[in-house]
């Protein structure tokens, strides 16, 4: 009995399930292994975007409602994230240069800077 196992071939299969599988029995030679990436023009015509309702959103239609988050706000003079406002020409700012800045403005610029924000105050 013990011959018959030893003189046995041990037959296994080319490919084991618990192994990954090689790059060369996935992609043989000549085939291409890149992903192929779809455009937008392409996107549309495969999903038939015409017969969805119109006021869902999607690639067409890139309306959605609005944020439920409050946004942030923005220094007039800089652009960084303003944690603070000048109470007296309502300009926001982000640092104490750019409030001597604020301070040292004639009412007109402030004005000016108000106007750009939609935030335009007759100021006294």
């Amino acid at each position: 009995m013990e011959r018959e196992v030893i003189e046995a071939e041990l037959v296994l299969p080319t490919y084991l399930n618990f192994k990954r599988i090689q790059m060369y029995d996935k992609y043989p030679k000549g085939q291409n292994r890149s992903r192929h990436w779809k455009h937008l023009k392409q996107i549309l015509q495969a999903e038939n975007y015409q017969n969805y309702p119109p006021d869902e959103p999607n690639y067409v239609n890139i309306g959605s409602p609005p944020s439920m988050h409050p946004c942030k706000r923005i220094c007039d003079i800089t652009g960084f994230e303003a944690p603070y406002f000048d109470p007296r020409t309502n300009l926001r700012y982000a640092n104490a240069d750019v409030f001597k800045l604020i301070r040292s403005l004639p009412n007109e610029y402030v004005q000016r800077y108000l106007a750009l924000r939609n935030a335009a105050v007759v100021l006294k």
